[in-house]
C-alpha cells in the first residue's frame, strides 16, 4: 500500500502538473482528484458538512476542480 500523502504533497504535485500541456494537464490532475477523494475520502455528491470540517481539503479539490475545467 502506496504512504499516505500530505496536502502538502498535493500542493507540490499540482504545481508541477500546471505547466504541463492542456490534454495531459487535464488527465494529471483528474487522476490527483481520484487520488485526493479516495485518501480523504472525499463525498460525492457534495457535502456541507464534510467541507466544512474539512476545509484545507475541500479547497484543495475545488482548486484542482477550477483548474481542470478551465
Amino acid at each position: 500500500m502506496a504512504a499516505k500523502k500530505s496536502l502538502a504533497d498535493y500542493q507540490r504535485e499540482y504545481e508541477d502538473i500546471i505547466f504541463a500541456d492542456r490534454p495531459k494537464r487535464d488527465m494529471l490532475l483528474a487522476g490527483l482528484m481520484t487520488e485526493m477523494r479516495k485518501q480523504f475520502k472525499i463525498p460525492m455528491p457534495r457535502n456541507k458538512d464534510w467541507e466544512r470540517e474539512n476545509s484545507e481539503i475541500a479547497a484543495m479539490y475545488r482548486k484542482l476542480l477550477i483548474t481542470r475545467s478551465l
